[in-house]
């Protein structure tokens, strides 16, 4: 018996020592967020601001439509009704935000505060604070603003590189307007791309974010910021993204500086090297990125990259999608001199440029009639980009029609957004100058006939009497 009793011990023993090693669960799971969340709650403020609105009602919906699902039915029904109401109101708007010193820099989203006529910023203690703009950087949807006072209790920037993905996160903020509400999750993912934008590289995480949230901290057990709440997908629960601490750090710090944030540009229209491509350039991987436009007068242009050129490298840095480059270079000061490696025709080239400032508005719009022309159209030039969005074959020239004027004589017309301009007048239309060249030379009381496609197969004819 004694013998079958050590056995059975021995047995126990080393099942025990093969039983896998977990030195670290107590700190895997916390037994509470209690004490995280009494430390970082008076550093978290809510956001209140007044805009006026032009023309109808809310205009802010969360990157994925409405931040409730689907478009309000009773909204398209009363719609007509609404457009009939005084064209200019008054609106209220609801986010968060978080201290990051104690004279009062606050930190929050772009989309919190744009257009705001006021911003009141309430303190954990209830205290209420006008919030001033100090400046603002749309692209990453991030803004720095600033209170009179003093003594306030900072919250730190933390490193988003060191999560991982599985790692703990705490979101504090004001969802549906109820202040100082706590949630917690996980990170769900890394570098994220949800179409916001050209530098989306955002946190995805399960803790509880919602309409409110934005511009509230997401925190590490260590109470420190490692990301920015700033979005939600309305077409799945659980779902929120913010911006890494990383990325934000850098903006911060300019907009403290100089209020503005400036970022290295290079001057072209990229997209990745697909499979079709790579055979038809002759490259052995689908790696590196396709130049499909340069623009004019930029540094690529000077520097004499051109159309059809794969970018492989970037100093010492290798290309691989249209991703690495935009964060490569947007990383980059402005004026720094940097050397570019790509393929040419099968060859292997390289080229020194010094980078410009990247542009404020979007470079495309560059490439867009400022107003709508004499027949109520608002073009712009075709991109890959572009044509990938509306389903059209890459290489289709053309102008795409981006707004049609509203009671104008495009608006009687079967014509719509997204349809392409091909010819006109029998002249084919590859870009702005030929569209404003060919209608300059038909007078008026002449007729011009404007040739359309829609879709991969319809096209259809438009004339007009030019007046």
């Amino acid at each position: 018996m004694k013998q079958i009793q050590t056995k059975l011990i021995i047995l126990i023993l080393v099942g025990l020592f093969a039983m896998p090693v977990m030195a670290k669960s107590t700190k895997m799971v916390p037994s509470s967020f209690s004490e995280l969340a009494k430390q970082a709650k008076p550093a978290v403020v809510n956001i209140q601001t007044v805009k006026t609105i032009k023309g109808g009602g809310r205009v802010f919906r969360h990157f994925f439509g409405q931040p409730f699902g689907n478009r309000d039915r009773f909204e398209d029904f009363f719609a007509p009704f609404l457009d009939q109401q005084p064209r200019n109101r008054k609106e209220q708007s609801l986010g968060s935000g978080f201290i990051i010193s104690k004279d009062g820099y606050i930190v929050t989203n772009n989309h919190v505060i744009k257009d705001a006529d006021k911003i009141k910023v309430i303190l954990h203690n209830d205290k209420e604070y006008d919030g001033k703009i100090i400046g603002t950087d749309p692209m990453t949807d991030l803004a720095l603003i600033k209170i009179k006072a003093k003594n306030l209790t900072p919250l730190e920037l933390g490193n988003s590189k060191d999560l991982e993905v599985g790692s703990w996160v705490v979101a504090i903020g004001s969802p549906f307007g109820l202040e100082q509400t706590v949630t917690a999750g996980i990170i769900s993912a890394k570098e994220r791309v949800i179409g916001f934008g050209p530098y989306d590289n955002f946190l995805q995480t399960d803790a509880s974010i919602n309409p409110g949230n934005s511009g509230g901290p997401l925190l590490n057990l260590d109470g420190e910021v490692v990301g920015i709440n700033t979005a939600i997908s309305a077409s799945g629960q659980g779902i929120g993204f913010a911006i890494p601490s990383d990325m934000a750090k850098g903006i911060i710090d300019q907009l403290i500086e100089s209020k503005h944030v400036s970022r290295g540009w290079l001057g072209v229209a990229i997209q990745n090297v697909t499979k079709e491509l790579a055979e038809y350039y002759g490259i052995k991987e689908t790696k590196g990125v396709y130049v499909a436009k340069v623009y004019e007068g930029d540094p690529a242009h000077k520097a004499g990259i051109k159309p059809g050129d794969v970018i492989t490298m970037i100093n010492d840095k290798a290309i691989e999608t249209s991703r690495d480059l935009t964060l490569a270079i947007s990383s980059m000061g402005v004026g720094e001199k940097i050397k570019v490696r790509f393929i040419r025709e099968g060859d292997e080239k390289a080229i020194d440029l010094k980078l410009a400032q990247r542009p404020d508005e979007d470079p495309e719009t560059r490439l867009s009639l400022e107003g709508y022309d004499v027949f109520g159209f608002k073009f712009q030039e075709m991109t890959p980009d572009i044509a990938k969005r509306f389903n059209y074959p890459p290489n289709i020239k053309g102008l795409i029609i981006s707004q049609i004027e509203p009671k104008s004589k495009a608006s009687e017309t079967g014509v719509r957004h997204g349809d392409v301009l091909l010819e006109v007048n029998r002249h084919k239309i590859s870009s702005l100058k030929d569209y404003t060249t060919v209608l300059s030379k038909i007078k008026t009381g002449q007729a011009a006939q404007l040739l359309f496609r829609r879709g991969n197969s319809h096209v259809f004819v438009v004339s007009f009497v030019k007046q």
